[in-house]
């Protein structure tokens, strides 16, 4: 299989270096075409050597990382975005399922984001997945509103208040939907709670997720919630202290 054709896109000159130094120690099926610490040379160097990946800071001089991906629109290239912490764009990354490295750049979460570009066929639905990012990163209090699932065949972009539910199914999490549809989705229960927490979902018991607004009521003889679309949910007695806590704040 070919190298991996690279370019690195930061302004600043110390972390395109490091970044190139962390290809040649632990990812040497890669080949780092250029650099480029603007906008206006990241497109020249983009549009004349045609790269497998991108990888992309999103602050720099004269725009954003956003801001040049319009201008090579269609992105025909993967990219994994570089950004500082920043708890509320992290956040926004995970909803929306863009890949990403923190400052500073990891050399165990370099290996894993290129590994998993080599395996993609295509930039996938990249710009359904770009416009989410950047509708949950609009407004005041930057809380995402909506995500992005993948099955088997298909990408989903849901509104929050569109889940009921979810339901660990082996490495798979169902979703129930307002709508009465459900969606079987890679990735385990585990890793949702631990997206959906902050956003007014509880792990009510080790198989099951809820949305909190759709808890219709709580059976606390027999430890069991009864849901607005009337699906009945096992409550876990060590949670159920905590759930009623949480429903007098609400």
């Amino acid at each position: 299989m070919p190298a991996l054709k690279i370019i690195i896109v930061d302004d600043e000159k110390r972390i395109r270096s490091s970044i190139r130094h962390l290809l040649e120690m632990y990812f040497p099926d890669s080949e780092v075409l250029a650099e480029a610490g603007d906008i206006v040379q990241a497109e020249q160097e983009i549009r004349k050597l045609k790269p497998d990946v991108v990888l992309l800071d999103i602050q720099m001089p004269g725009g954003t990382g956003f801001d040049l991906i319009r201008k090579l629109s269609p992105v025909n290239f993967k990219i994994i975005f570089i950004t500082a912490f920043d708890k509320y764009a992290v956040q926004a990354f995970k909803y929306s399922a863009l890949d990403y490295l923190l400052k500073p750049v990891s050399p165990d979460e370099l290996v894993k984001a290129l590994e998993k570009a080599k395996q993609q066929k295509q930039a996938e639905e990249f710009t359904l997945r770009l416009d989410t990012f950047i509708g949950n990163m609009a407004g005041q209090n930057r809380e995402p509103k909506k995500i992005v699932l993948n099955t088997q065949n298909t990408v989903h972009v849901l509104n929050l208040s569109d889940i009921v539910r979810c339901e660990a199914d082996r490495n798979y999490t169902k979703f129930y939907l307002v709508s009465g549809k459900s969606l079987l989705v890679t990735g385990s229960l585990k890793e949702y709670d631990d997206m959906l927490n902050p956003s007014g979902f509880f792990r009510c018991h080790h198989s099951h997720l809820i949305n909190l607004s759709y808890i219709e009521r709580v059976e606390k003889q027999n430890d069991q919630l009864v849901m607005k679309d009337t699906s009945m949910v096992p409550l876990a007695v060590r949670k159920k202290d905590t759930l009623l806590q949480l429903l007098q704040q609400i």
